[in-house]
């Protein structure tokens, strides 16, 4: 057990290796602490700051670099209670070590003027990473993932509508940089094979904080999945409760794909009593853009439903749910409700005082952006919106946007300064949740405990990575991994209107029916381009696994309680199943329903078969007992015609009851802690 030992002193007395004085002209001076055969130190850099290492009997391996941005000879160290702190190019650092059960932890806290730019980077090195921001082009594990150096704030550009501050890797480490932090993030650009943090006032960060922080914890862990649990724990939160049932049990109908703002009366009851010819059920009957008078008014369009209260009284009467799509905006020419609300104070201003904002939807003029962060603003909002679902009986509501650069620029809030710009966004989805569990949102910050859907932000009509078909499946992984487990895909087939790249168009034939399978086993369905667009057996496939969807919407939701309960993923990468199994690590194009169900889609045009990884343990093939498979093992070309999901399900009647062996279990994850800290990075 002496390892262990080794291990534990080590975290416990690390931050003696900073504990010296270096004078003037000793820059090159450098900070070691040895336990045993363990040893970090702190090398000062002529470059600035200083890089870290780690070295463990003979060999040495360089882990990060921390304050490159300070250039300084001097530097100044006292020991405190339970860590250290220097001062260095006037700013000051304190490192404390941490523990808690079966986990160790340094806490890293920079503070400076604002007039310095704070910037430490960390070396990817030879694990995998997960975690991280929603991106367009959403890769998984994201170690090779683009991310230029920029403001890490919920934004519209690059699909960023899910940025929270948490990176994993396979390793069983992982890194929470704090929600004051002014943060920019970098991979692989400003030093290669690393992810850097940077803390500067910089656009959109204000002006008037007070100072700039860079702080965040490191963890280390037995391996990935406690690492994840850990976070979960103590730093991202778990839904407090589930979605609506019947959201995911049938499916979504949205106007968008279909009509985008060429709606009206006839042709969405035309559109209701087709999806009841065709034999398909429903969740709701979602009323997207554009139906009210100008963009903010909520007030219904007369032109386009002259009795809107018996267009929905007619909708429910086919048995239908009714939703409305609703957004945080209001257009410079909405009148007089803009007025009134910039009257009122109840508009986002930037710092120079405009209310002047964008969206998508601005349509030539500025916008405005109800400023949530003002109770009495939230409040107009919210009551504006309960007075239209009162009126006409709308049964609940689709929110749009919220991210915070549709704001002007540099917006100023109210609250917090230092949680500012997306302190917004906060707001913005928790006034949102007010209306219940039949709600969906697209955005979202630290807001993981709400019991609503978070839809992934709108997929192109293409296959592929670049937010085509595959994405659908990396960027569930991300919002899993993010705490973000009630994961709404988005519309089958895609939207058909973010015709951003050159093969981009409506979805074919073949690419909607992978895209039905794909989304089988997720939390939801959602169509808004129909079966019957294409032909009778588009349309047989459809039913097919739309029907096979509701069969497991009970084992769905079981997965949605473990959630509430423990903070698990709905659908986890499938390492879930074996942290340490190198080949689940990378693999991007399966994903798990709970623990019990693997699923495989094709994801590739003109694919009839693909190869497929089953971790450890029995597998039944389609869940047929008859057909079954032994992990951990790959099957190679696996047939899967247009009309065949593969996937499989796990059978666990034989397998032992974890909680009766729990010495055996804290022994292995000690043993995994003292050999991943040994080979960190």
């Amino acid at each position: 057990m002496a390892p262990i030992g080794s291990i534990l002193a080590f975290l416990a007395l690390g931050a003696r290796a900073f504990t010296a004085h270096a004078p003037a002209g000793e820059a090159n001076t450098s900070h070691q602490v040895r336990i045993e055969d363990v040893m970090l130190t702190l090398i000062p850099q002529l470059t600035g700051g200083f890089q870290v290492n780690l070295i463990t009997e003979n060999e040495e391996t360089t882990i990060g670099h921390i304050g490159r941005s300070l250039v300084s000879s001097i530097f100044i160290t006292e020991e405190i209670e339970g860590g250290v702190e220097v001062q260095i190019g006037g700013a000051n650092l304190t490192i404390h070590t941490v523990s808690d059960t079966n986990a160790r932890g340094i806490k890293v806290k920079w503070v400076a003027p604002t007039h310095l730019r704070l910037e430490d980077c960390f070396n990817f090195g030879k694990n995998h990473w997960y975690g991280g921001p929603m991106q367009l082009n959403q890769l998984y594990p994201i170690e090779k993932a683009q991310q230029i150096y920029s403001p890490y704030v919920s934004k519209s550009s690059d699909n960023a509508a899910i940025v929270e501050r948490y990176w994993l890797n396979s390793a069983g480490q992982y890194i929470y940089v704090h929600p004051q932090v002014p943060l920019f993030v970098d991979y692989s650009n400003i030093l290669g094979n690393h992810i850097c943090f940077g803390a500067q006032i910089a656009d959109p960060y204000s002006s008037k904080r007070p100072h700039i922080e860079l702080s965040y914890d490191i963890w280390l862990l037995g391996n990935v999945k406690e690492a994840h649990k850990h976070a979960v724990a103590n730093y991202l939160g778990k839904p407090s409760d589930t979605p609506d049932y019947r959201m995911v049990q049938h499916p979504i109908w949205s106007t968008w794909a279909q009509f985008g703002v060429d709606i009206n009366e006839t042709n969405l009851l035309e559109f209701a009593y087709e999806i009841r010819e065709h034999g398909f059920n429903d969740s709701q009957f979602e009323i997207d853009d554009l139906w009210e008078e100008c963009y903010g008014s909520l007030t219904v369009d007369e032109n386009k439903f002259p009795n809107f209260t018996d267009f929905v009284q007619e909708l429910k009467d086919l048995g239908y749910r009714v939703t409305v799509w609703v957004h945080p905006f209001i257009n410079k020419n909405c009148e007089p409700w803009y007025t009134e609300a910039l009257s009122k104070g109840y508009l986002v201003l930037d710092e120079s005082g405009s209310p002047n904002g964008t969206w998508w939807n601005s349509n030539g003029t500025d916008s405005g952006y109800v400023d949530f962060t003002n109770p009495n603003a939230a409040e107009w909002w919210y009551g504006r919106v309960m007075q239209l679902r009162d009126v006409y009986d709308i049964d609940s509501f689709k929110f749009d946007a919220g991210e915070t650069d549709y704001a002007p620029q540099i917006s100023e809030q109210r609250g917090d300064i230092n949680l500012q710009p997306h302190h917004i966004v906060e707001a913005y989805v928790r006034t949102c949740a007010r209306f219940g569990n039949m709600v969906e949102v697209r955005t979202g910050f630290r807001t993981q405990d709400l019991p609503i859907f978070v839809r992934m932000v709108d997929r192109d009509s293409i296959w592929g990575l670049n937010n085509g078909l595959s994405s659908v499946i990396t960027t569930t992984l991300q919002m899993n991994l993010n705490g973000y487990t009630l994961v709404l895909p988005d519309m089958i087939g895609g939207n058909g209107f973010n015709l951003d790249h050159d093969q981009a168009d409506l979805p074919s034939k073949e690419l909607f029916i992978r895209w039905v399978q794909a989304n089988t086993f997720l939390p939801a369905m959602q169509y808004s381009f129909v079966p019957w667009n294409f032909d009778n057996e588009t349309i047989e496939i459809s039913k097919k696994y739309t029907e096979l969807h509701a069969e497991y919407a009970d084992v769905i939701f079981d997965a949605m309680l473990a959630s509430v309960n423990n903070g698990t993923p709905v659908n986890p990468p499938i390492w879930w199943l074996d942290p340490t199994d190198e080949e689940a690590l990378v693999i991007w194009d399966q994903y798990l329903l709970g623990e019990t169900i693997l699923v495989a889609p094709i994801l590739e045009e003109g694919k009839t078969s693909r190869d497929i990884y089953l971790p450890k343990g029995i597998w039944w093939e389609c869940g047929d007992p008859a057909k079954v498979h032994a992990g951990p093992a790959w099957i190679h070309n696996y047939p899967a015609p247009i009309d065949v999901l593969p996937y499989f399900v796990r059978d666990t009647s034989s397998e032992p009851d974890s909680a009766t062996t729990p010495t055996v279990t804290i022994l292995l994850l000690f043993l995994g802690v003292v050999a991943n800290f040994v080979n960190l990075y």
